[in-house]
């Protein structure tokens, strides 16, 4: 049997340098066919025993059972049959199919990144699944080829083969091998995330959702009820929001630890980043540093309150490579202490100090101030207002009353938040690098090399020209596309805009006489 473009049928290693996936792909299908078979056999087998006789019903799912197992097999077989990679001198190329033949082809020079990615079966089998990206975006998968599987150590050959430029060092301080280890005391700020809230309530509606599916959602209340039959509504809620809180929390340190267990990252021969983690699904993600462009710190309310941050790569094509499921991909240090997350970004940009944390940042003028507050006030007015003309058009005491503590709660928390979000404002050139601030709940700082900004978009609306504030926007081809400076003194940004990349802005600038 051969193959599409002269590939055997047979050996790990076939003729024209053809290889085949893991065989053991094979009988990683059957174990997750097994698995699932055992978790639909289970409840069918209960149900049925309940109108029939044991003997009938095990027959009858122990047959469902065993075709459900040989048929998923029997298809993972004829595709692995039927795949083919090929890393030759100028091409990865890949030719997969049976009725409907694929062939993909890669230029190497256009390849930017081989993750490698092993779920708990897999690790136990020995095999990993291999992703391999150009970092282009032009949907539908044609920019990546997807191994699934290989064994580890063809996947880190693969890895090492692919990526490997030679040495790209310049001249500058530069630590090679271990940027960065895990530090277990770094699980504290797991809780701080946003993510533990979100846990805490996924795991409320779960269990009400799951008591519906067995017809017990109404018991499940009134459990509750009686729980609480004697304690006021105010405390009742209470107690339940601390609950979910607490189920959240323990979520959030669990999904951190399955997350970043075995963290490390490392500078490897050649000029590639790599970062290692996972506790079940381990997890190997590579960046080439001549994609790199920045990094960005990151941090949101909870965890800066401790003093932490966490390091984001600003890479081109990484947006394409990663897909929502897995933005976390351009992770590059957890949230860890300040100090910690500024050495990694200095190790990271091969500099003696982060530029994200290069002090003197140009403070921006009373007027931003002044518009955060307006907007921070006029959005905590919006609840405070419709309770309020509610309980005046119904005459309800209560609605009344409940604008009252919204008003007192919410108006000092707008206020101050917005003075934070003024206070986090600023911009400034250090080095190669333009560094931009802004935020409150999501504080940003990145430092973007001024030789990857590619353009300049200036914004300023009615109120902002009115205020001698403007928007600057700087766009490159890595990391989210965009990166603004808000609200600066016009003259101001846009000696900034000039200075950080002569002559791009200079074209479009209107000067006196």
């Amino acid at each position: 049997m051969s193959a599409p473009g002269g590939a055997p049928g047979d050996g790990a290693r076939p003729s024209g340098g053809w290889r085949r996936l893991a065989p053991r792909t094979v009988l990683a299908a059957a174990l997750v066919m097994a698995g699932i078979a055992v978790g639909a056999g289970v409840p069918a087998f209960l149900g049925l025993a309940g109108s029939r006789p044991v003997g009938q019903a095990f027959a009858w799912v122990g047959t469902g059972a065993v075709l459900l197992i040989a048929g998923g097999t029997a298809l993972d077989y004829v595709r692995w049959r039927r795949t083919r990679y090929r890393i030759g001198a100028e091409r990865a190329e890949l030719h997969t199919g049976l009725l409907l033949v694929k062939r993909r082809s890669l230029a190497r020079e256009r390849i930017r990144s081989v993750d490698l990615t092993a779920n708990v079966l897999l690790r136990v089998l020995g095999l990993v699944k291999v992703r391999i990206g150009t970092g282009e975006n032009t949907g539908g998968g044609e920019s990546t080829l997807e191994l699934e599987p290989v064994t580890r150590e063809e996947g880190e050959r693969l890895r090492r083969e692919l990526l490997y430029r030679g040495t790209t060092a310049g001249p500058g301080p530069h630590r090679e091998g271990e940027l960065a280890t895990i530090d277990p005391a770094w699980i504290r700020y797991a809780p701080l995330s946003f993510v533990a809230p979100a846990l805490g309530g996924a795991a409320a509606g779960g269990l009400m959702q799951v008591s519906e599916w067995f017809g017990a959602q109404g018991e499940v209340i009134e459990w509750v009820r009686d729980r609480f039959h004697d304690t006021p509504v105010v405390w009742m809620v209470v107690v339940l929001v601390a609950g979910a809180c607490a189920a959240g929390v323990v979520g959030a340190l669990g999904l951190w630890v399955e997350m970043w267990w075995n963290y490390r990252l490392e500078r490897e021969p050649g000029g590639t980043l790599r970062v290692r983690r996972g506790l079940f699904t381990t997890r190997s993600i590579s960046i080439e540093e001549r994609r790199l462009r920045g990094v960005e710190l990151v941090e949101p309310l909870g965890v800066r309150t401790l003093g932490a941050a966490r390091v984001d790569a600003v890479a081109t094509g990484l947006a394409a490579d990663v897909d929502s499921r897995h933005a976390d991909h351009k992770t590059l240090l957890p949230a860890a202490p300040r100090a910690t997350a500024e050495r990694v970004a200095a190790y990271v940009l091969r500099e003696a100090v982060s530029p994200t944390g290069a002090a003197g940042l140009t403070p921006h003028p009373p007027a931003a101030r002044t518009r955060r507050l307006r907007w921070a006030v006029g959005a905590a007015l919006v609840p405070v207002l419709a309770l309020a003309v509610l309980g005046a058009v119904l005459t309800d005491v209560l609605l009344l009353y409940a604008a009252g503590a919204c008003a007192v709660v919410l108006l000092p928390l707008a206020v101050l938040l917005a003075l934070d979000a003024y206070r986090s404002l600023g911009h400034a050139i250090s080095g190669g690098y333009l560094v931009a601030r802004s935020g409150t709940v999501r504080r940003t700082t990145v430092a973007l090399q001024r030789g990857g900004v590619v353009g300049w978009t200036v914004k300023q609306s009615y109120f902002q020209r009115r205020a001698g504030l403007i928007t600057l926007t700087a766009t490159t081809a890595a990391g989210a596309g965009a990166y603004s400076v808000y609200d600066a003194r016009e003259p101001e940004a846009l000696a900034f805009a000039e200075a950080a990349v002569p002559g791009l802005l200079e074209p479009f600038l209107e000067r006196p006489g």
